[in-house]
């Protein structure tokens, strides 16, 4: 096999390169770091972040001016210049790391031994060229043995992906004050943190790193919980033109289960496209890492937005997994009710 880059990564690259040439050399752009959500254990931490060229007018736009954003089109979140091959610094609490960006300008570096207490936490993340940039970072406790994985898309947030023209118009054309919240997710959240004190959120999904400023904003005037965000990158990999979804998402939860080995999940999705499929087979894979599984079932008029038939392609796949209590239901509402027949309050 060639040790070369497939060749769709290897044109991206190039064009990348000149075009980071000219808006460094021309028009005096500047590198400007992108902050992610960070997390991990009290023996180490995961940093993600991306190295992009901005101009020196631009602003961050997370927290800041919200009237202003929620009136933006979704195209702007994906014209951005990635800067690869860039030396970046690292400060967690009492370790700093020197490491490179890779390419599409992404950091996604371990920290060992910063010393910090479980909690949230600030890291700054730094360039040559960039500001220091601080980006949260949440510290999850040995002692904690519940978290909750959700994913976004059709989840908590509609979005009728992946059919092209509807997930293009979503993420493109609409703004983002257009957008809308699944009824009553973001009160199961709050209400599995009730039950579960300290238990950490992670959201996992198919969508690009690019409108993680945007779905930041959304969770938030949403009233969902934070959580680190694990994303994809649509453009060309090593070794194709695309990335795989299912893939991105196997690979993350496999993740998380060796990170936190003594936590057991609560994995929240939808019947819209793969979720219970690959939750279920994740409980096969991790005996004893799953807790319940929660499914949110969308209309047949959803069903058909989403892919094209009016019933979920995964419809009998959460037999796969028999022993697993397995929840479905419309809303958030419906899964809290749910869940609490499997975890009822103590006395």
């Amino acid at each position: 096999m060639s040790a070369k880059p497939f060749l769709a990564a290897r044109i991206e690259d190039a064009i990348d390169a000149q075009v980071e040439r000219f808006l460094r050399n021309v028009l005096r752009w500047r590198e400007k770091v992108i902050p992610y959500t960070g997390y991990g254990s009290e023996g180490g931490a995961r940093i993600l972040a991306r190295i992009v060229l901005a101009p020196r007018w631009s602003r961050t736009a997370i927290g800041k001016d919200i009237g202003r954003m929620l009136k933006r089109r979704g195209w702007r979140n994906f014209f951005t210049t990635p800067v690869s091959r860039t030396a970046v610094t690292i400060r967690l609490g009492e370790r700093v790391v020197e490491t490179t960006t890779a390419r599409g300008g992404y950091v996604d570096v371990r920290v060992s031994d910063h010393g910090l207490p479980p909690g949230w936490h600030s890291a700054l993340v730094w360039t040559a060229g960039s500001k220091r940039t601080e980006l949260p970072v949440q510290i999850i406790g040995n002692d904690i043995t519940v978290g909750i994985v959700s994913d976004i898309d059709d989840t908590v947030i509609s979005t009728s992906l992946p059919r092209p023209f509807i997930a293009a118009w979503n993420s493109f054309i609409i703004t983002e004050a257009a957008r809308e919240a699944v009824p009553g997710m973001a009160q199961l959240y709050e209400h599995l943190q009730q039950r579960f004190p300290g238990a950490p959120v992670f959201y996992v999904s198919t969508g690009a790193w690019n409108t993680h400023p945007f779905l930041r904003r959304f969770l938030r005037r949403h009233g969902y919980p934070d959580g680190a965000m694990l994303l994809t990158d649509w453009g060309p990999t090593n070794t194709g033109w695309f990335r795989s979804g299912l893939e991105h998402k196997q690979e993350s939860l496999d993740l998380l289960a060796a990170e936190f080995p003594q936590i057991r999940w609560i994995l929240v999705g939808d019947d819209g496209q793969h979720d219970p499929a690959i939750y279920a087979a994740f409980a096969e894979r991790c005996q004893c890492a799953v807790l319940a599984v929660a499914i949110r079932q969308l209309t047949p008029g959803q069903q058909f937005l989403t892919h094209g038939s009016f019933s979920s392609i995964d419809e009998g796949d959460a037999d796969a997994a028999p022993e697993l209590p397995m929840i479905a239901a419309p809303t958030g509402y419906g899964l809290i009710r749910g869940l609490d027949r499997y975890f009822p309050r103590p006395d």
